[in-house]
């Protein structure tokens, strides 16, 4: 063979196995592959971004519940305006807004350029008071914002893993309801008459007749015979 065919046959070579890679780093793009984050995200328009959202349910919790639950989002806005957040839905509850320090508010604003962290220690929070969703799956989240925007996303549930637990989500769960201490039984204050006591009897006073008993001096109804 040739050098000429030589060089054609190893150019030929070359070229198929340069196509033969680039087909396959095509084929494992993220958008090829259809790869999705573990968590949800939703845009709404070209401002407003949802990350990250979780619904965080009690600490051992699993399988089908219904009770208390926190949403966790990130929730950032482009915009040179606020964004206020007025609702947050999920079934048919619906979401208690309240600041960082604990203080009900009606909505969540989100400043123009700028992001806010629904969950967790120091950020404002999304509660529900009783949400039936499955732990370990899905939940329809619906975020309603005042200028009519409005999105679905499928936020996932998972439990707080407590204070000795491990995960993501350690401390972002609903806060126990505390017990209430059992009230302690009054005790009777000092000289008071135990219920079903009987109370000492009464000392008869001087000179009073006791039943059955004569008068001293009394004379007796026997009458000694007279001597004769």
């Amino acid at each position: 063979m040739s050098r000429s065919l030589r060089r054609g046959s190893i150019a030929a070579i070359a070229a198929i196995a340069i196509a033969s890679l680039s087909s396959c780093a095509a084929s494992t793009t993220p958008d090829t592959l259809q790869i999705k984050p573990d968590n949800a995200a939703a845009t709404l328009g070209t401002n407003l971004r949802l990350n990250n959202i979780v619904l965080v349910t009690g600490v051992g919790t699993s399988g089908d519940y219904t009770g208390p639950a926190n949403m966790v989002v990130n929730i950032s806005n482009t915009a040179g305006t606020p964004a206020e957040l007025q609702s947050i839905t999920v079934g048919s509850a619906t979401a208690t807004f309240a600041d960082a320090a604990g203080a009900p508010q009606s909505s969540i604003v989100v400043p123009p350029g700028g992001s806010v962290v629904l969950g967790g220690q120091g950020n404002p929070s999304a509660s529900f008071s009783s949400a039936s969703v499955h732990v370990g799956g899905f939940a329809t989240a619906t975020f309603a914002f005042k200028d009519g925007q409005k999105v679905d996303a499928q936020a996932g549930v998972s439990p707080d893993s407590g204070e000795n637990g491990r995960g993501l989500y350690k401390g972002f769960g609903p806060t126990p309801t505390p017990t209430a201490a059992p009230t302690k039984a009054a005790t009777p204050s000092a000289g008071a008459t135990a219920t079903g006591t009987p109370s000492a009897p009464a000392t008869p006073s001087a000179g009073a007749t006791t039943a059955g008993a004569p008068v001293a001096g009394a004379t007796a109804t026997a009458t000694a015979p007279a001597a004769h």
